[in-house]
């Protein structure tokens, strides 16, 4: 158990780290952690005593009423505490980091507005050095809302705002001269692909500089490291003015070793030297990598010129007791659920995530698509997107914020522009066109896509891809004819390539029935096993469609929805394939598993439904080697191989009044596998 949390910590560390580019080196940049020793209290609070609850960041204030009343806590709150500025501080500049605050920050340090941010899901960066004095504290106070307004994003959504500090904050320290924290929030260095192959890698990296003295004997030193950390290549170039803030370095590597997905997701590292009269003063370090990708209309998603099958989840941050304040282990232990599942893609929904499942992803071979909080009401009432000023400039702020963030990292390969927007109010078409004229301009190396549904195709040929957000055989119709849905729309669309961004059916773990019926999906009954069925009709048929360049499951994990009023639980949106707490894996889990992680396995499907009243049943099994073996109460039943989706059914069994025990084992090699359960019969 030591030895694990040292581990853990040493990785919290590292990746820490990583967040901000930096690597600490002769003192010459340090980030300080500032996720303790806060309070909280209320706004609006006019009494001079007013109590004040003692709080550790990433912190939410509405846990709790979002489960009872669609009117979850939207307010406004003050975070505070102090910062110990030493007089060795003088000579530094000083920068508070907060990688995320929902909604709206007002940052104050000695009653001083430093500045103040919009939106909760983007990193911002202000500048402190001139509101402290080295040598005395400084009082720093926050001024956070989440309270619903017109011109912050999202304006709607199947999910809740959690207000507060649900990121953690920093402050960064550096010398006079530095590369930049400033830019949107970023590393300040952009790794740049011009031309990616097997042969060549051809790159600029372009690093942004904050100068404050007047020196004349600046470099900029950058070094490309491998995996292993060997140079593979370094330049060496002057700042040659004061005015000279940006300088762009060009590289090439020959026969680079591609990020390959998970195959082989190689990394490089870029390191980023400030140097005045050859001493260093500053380093910045990004990891990324090398690869080239297409989408075809007809052939699909390719990586590196061979075909992946991009399949995964749409995923929230969101996790019971905690709402979006995720830690370290929370973002690793959702990580080692998607490599369990054999998913190769995640749409990051509906907001830019916390930087460490971006880090995550890189290391493990997760392709990404990841969007802005652009989100409209979909089947609900309510404007996704106002015609406003104010509303326009927030959305492109958080555009930037979120390309810039997240520029190096080798698995983002898709920006999100919107998901289910309709026009019930303005008309969203021309500033989604600004939109995507805006994040092709900041990033030209990857691709735009959105997620419309049902008969909204007034954004087709937008942006560079779309996806729909498709329910059939829950909110309408049956599983099977997703399959019609997408080669008619394939046929409509002629060329523009279409992915199935949202599809999945509500499960509660609790809810079962044999024989299965579709269910009304706004009622309390949501059977486990309808979801199972749901998604079997679904994946035979998006399977067999290679056209179709993603497929991603609704949802990784249940998450909290104040508007939902369905199911076994008020408030939650139980369309997830894992419980709210992450712990349990729903059978349709394990459907996916058996289809997409070679790993060898066998699952017993309503395991849950352990208390039966009809004789009379099927043992349904999800398996991935040949063939696998039933037993019931200790008596072989027979011997079975699977079908094209791994499936294997033993058809009209007899339970025995009493427990049950019902087994299945097979055999790959050497490796013996089972699984049991046990099912009670009562007799009526």
């Amino acid at each position: 158990m030591k030895n694990h949390l040292i581990i853990i910590l040493l990785l919290i560390n590292c990746l820490l780290a990583i967040f901000l580019g930096a690597k600490a080196q002769d003192n010459v940049r340090k980030i300080l952690n500032l996720n303790d020793s806060w309070t909280i209290y209320p706004a609006f609070n006019v009494s001079p005593r007013v109590e004040k609850k003692e709080v550790t960041i990433p912190h939410t204030w509405n846990l709790r009423d979002c489960f009872d009343k669609i009117n979850y806590s939207r307010e406004a709150m003050v975070y505070e505490r102090n910062l110990t500025i030493g007089k060795e501080l003088s000579d530094k500049r000083l920068f508070l980091y907060f990688e995320g605050v929902n909604s709206v920050a007002n940052i104050f340090v000695n009653g001083k507005l430093v500045g103040e941010h919009f939106g909760g899901y983007t990193a911002f960066c202000f500048e402190i050095t001139n509101f402290v004095v080295p040598g005395k504290n400084a009082a720093l106070s926050v001024f956070v809302s989440n309270a619903y307004r017109t011109d912050v994003l999202p304006l709607s959504g199947d999910f809740n705002v959690y207000g507060g500090i649900h990121r953690p904050v920093h402050l960064l320290i550096t010398n006079k001269d530095c590369i930049s924290p400033l830019d949107f929030a970023s590393s300040g260095v952009y790794i740049k692909p011009q031309t990616v192959s097997e042969t060549e890698a051809k790159f600029n990296v372009e690093t942004k500089f904050s100068l404050n003295e007047l020196n004349r004997n600046l470099q900029v030193r950058t070094t490309v490291l491998d995996a292993d950390h060997h140079v593979v290549n370094q330049s060496v170039k002057s700042i040659l003015s004061d005015d000279q803030k940006v300088v762009i370095q060009n590289f090439s590597i020959n026969k680079p070793v591609l990020w390959n997905g998970k195959e082989n997701p190689y990394c490089y590292q870029v390191k980023v030297e400030l140097l005045e009269d050859d001493k260093l003063i500053d380093v910045v370090t990004e990891t990324t990598g090398f690869r080239y990708f297409s989408v075809d209309a007809e052939k699909g998603f390719h990586l590196n010129g061979r075909y992946l099958d991009l399949h995964g989840f749409g995923m929230h941050e969101d996790i019971a007791g905690k709402g979006s304040t995720y830690s370290p282990e929370d973002y690793i232990g959702d990580m080692a659920l998607v490599k369990e599942s054999g998913a190769t893609a995640l749409r990051l929904t509906h907001y830019p995530h916390g930087k460490m499942i971006y880090d995550l992803s890189d290391k493990e071979g997760i392709i990404l698509w990841t969007e802005i909080p652009f989100v409209g009401p979909g089947g609900y009432t309510g404007p996704g997107y106002v015609k406003s000023e104010l509303l326009e400039k927030n959305i492109k702020n958080m555009l930037i914020e979120m390309i810039r963030q997240n520029y190096n990292h080798p698995s983002v390969f898709f920006w999100g522009l919107f998901n289910e927007l309709k026009d019930d109010y303005d008309n969203s078409v021309p500033f989604v066109k600004e939109l995507n004229t805006l994040a092709k301009k900041e990033d030209p190396s990857r691709l735009t896509t959105c997620a419309t549904f049902g008969n909204q195709e007034n954004f087709i040929g937008i942006t560079d891809l779309i996806g729909w957000n498709e329910y059939f055989g829950w909110y309408g119709g049956m599983p099977k004819e997703i399959g019609t849905f997408t080669d008619k729309l394939k046929e409509k669309l002629k060329g523009q390539p279409i992915c199935i961004s949202e599809y999945g059916a509500g499960a509660s773990i609790s809810t079962h029935q044999w024989p299965v019926e579709k269910p009304d999906p706004g009622s309390k009954f949501h059977p486990e096993e309808w979801q199972t069925v749901y998604h079997e009709g679904n994946w035979k048929e998006l399977s067999s469609r290679k056209y179709i360049w993603g497929k991603f499951v609704w949802n990784f994990a249940d998450l909290s929805s104040s508007i939902r009023n369905e199911g076994d639980k008020q408030g939650i949106n139980d369309k997830g394939l894992i419980s709210y707490d992450h712990k349990i894996k729903k059978d349709a889990f394990y459907f996916y598993k058996a289809n997409w992680n070679p790993e060898p396995m066998v699952y017993i499907t309503s395991r849950r439904f352990d208390e039966r009243t009809s004789r009379l049943t099927d043992v349904k099994v999800f398996t991935n080697v040949p063939n696998a073996d039933l037993f019931i109460n200790g008596t072989k039943i027979s011997t079975q191989n699977p079908d094209s989706q791994h499936t294997i059914v033993w058809s009209n069994l007899e339970l025995q009044p009493g427990k049950n025990s019902i087994e299945v084992k097979a055999k790959l090699g050497q490796q013996q596998l089972a699984d049991s359960c046990i099912w009670v019969f009562t007799q009526n």
